[in-house]
């Protein structure tokens, strides 16, 4: 499929090279890879000029799935059931926050991701076995240029705006303040500008997780058994920040205590307790583990200021201040994962650097999966600055 006949309502993934033998990527922790690919989807017409493309970065877990419905492909076995459906899909389509009828909406997996692009689960074609361990590290720094340089092998230059909610909040602030001649928009939605002291905790708790269990084997666990437990603390870890208490209560009394939420001397006694054991059970079957570890350290060593190769958020925002760059902050008052004082700062930097930003508060129990269940609340604004 095209990307110009790419609809909201069937799609598929599509493979760009953006790394050969000839021009190998080098990350940031000085390796380099020969062979990169990376997997994304389109939404809605390019024009003729190519100045209506708008960037989304997913979050943690996300993939380049956003909108639409997406059975899979034959050379992504994490794509269970779940994924089918765009993570972003009440966003994405005609007259919607990212309006296909204007817009044309990419979204890329990751480089190190574990949903075509390019990652730790993939062939390595000089050992024809997986990466595994060998894959290096990344950071948003590595996503961002990554991606920019599919832009430009698409032929697409100046950005009409970029996007990222969570995680995906640190890559559209990372690219405008790196790149900002690529962009004229940025909207991070629940998200941050320097990862704080108890978000560096709980990702070192995941990665932890995932290190201790013994078939993690530092990685190369591709031909046994892959790390499932350690995978699934990993994701209760995490889920617990993610989704607001009330609304863990409120969904876990739907949940049935199950046979295998039994352990050596344990056993689960309510619905909460099944609950998360049956988010971090049905995680493994649609996340690597080599990809989370990654990941989760991208985020928790992500730092503006060095990866803008600056001295201070002063001089690195005024990049976006000469650019002319456009900014839509939003936060969320019951976040537990990006506490709305991390935007308040952001903010606050933004201003100091000459740029006054729009600057949302979204009022909601649903804690920091608001920005996927509640279009209402964020789509007036969204369209707003895009349309200005």
């Amino acid at each position: 499929m095209s990307d110009s006949s790419t609809t909201a309502s069937t799609v598929e993934t599509q493979f760009q090279v953006i790394a050969t033998a000839d021009d190998p990527f080098v990350f940031a922790d000085g390796k380099s890879l020969d062979n990169v690919t990376l997997a994304y989807e389109t939404y809605g017409e390019i024009s003729e000029a190519k100045d209506n493309v708008i960037l989304l970065f997913h979050a943690l877990s996300g993939n380049q799935h956003a909108a639409g419905h997406n059975t899979g492909h034959p050379d992504i076995p994490y794509w269970t059931p779940e994924c089918y459906a765009g993570w972003w899909d009440d966003f994405i389509g005609s007259d919607k926050a990212l309006d296909t009828n204007k817009y044309h909406v990419i979204c890329v997996n990751y480089i190190g991701g574990c949903y075509g692009s390019t990652g730790p689960a993939t062939i390595n074609p000089e050992t024809e076995k997986p990466y595994a361990s060998a894959f290096p590290h990344i950071s948003v720094s590595d996503v961002v240029r990554s991606q920019i340089l599919l832009l430009d092998r698409l032929g697409i230059g100046k950005l009409h705006a970029v996007v990222g909610p969570s995680t995906g909040g640190l890559a559209a602030i990372n690219l405008a303040t790196t790149f900002p001649e690529r962009t004229s928009r940025v909207i991070p939605i629940a998200t941050g500008v320097k990862t704080t002291v108890l978000n560096r905790i709980f990702l070192l708790e995941q990665i932890l997780s995932i290190e201790n269990d013994p078939h993690f084997q530092g990685g190369e666990y591709y031909e046994s058994q892959p790390p499932e437990l350690g995978l699934r603390l990993s994701r209760m870890i995490s889920h617990k920040c993610f989704v607001h208490l009330d609304a863990i209560e409120r969904r876990a009394n739907k949940e049935v205590i199950q046979p295998e939420d039994s352990f050596a001397w344990y056993k689960a006694h309510d619905h909460v307790e099944s609950y998360m054991l049956h988010q971090g059970r049905k995680f493994t079957a649609r996340f690597d583990a080599n990809t989370y570890i990654r990941i989760c350290e991208m985020w928790s060593r992500f730092d503006p200021v060095v990866e803008g190769k600056v001295a201070d958020s002063l001089e690195l925002f005024k990049r976006s201040k000469d650019a002319g760059h456009r900014y839509l902050v939003f936060t969320i008052d019951e976040d537990y994962c990006f506490y709305p004082e991390e935007q308040a700062n952001l903010v606050s930097q933004l201003k100091a650097a000459g740029i006054s930003p729009l600057y949302f508060t979204v009022h909601t129990d649903k804690g920091h999966d608001s920005f996927l269940l509640q279009p209402a609340l964020y789509t007036p604004q969204i369209q707003a600055l895009l349309n200005s």
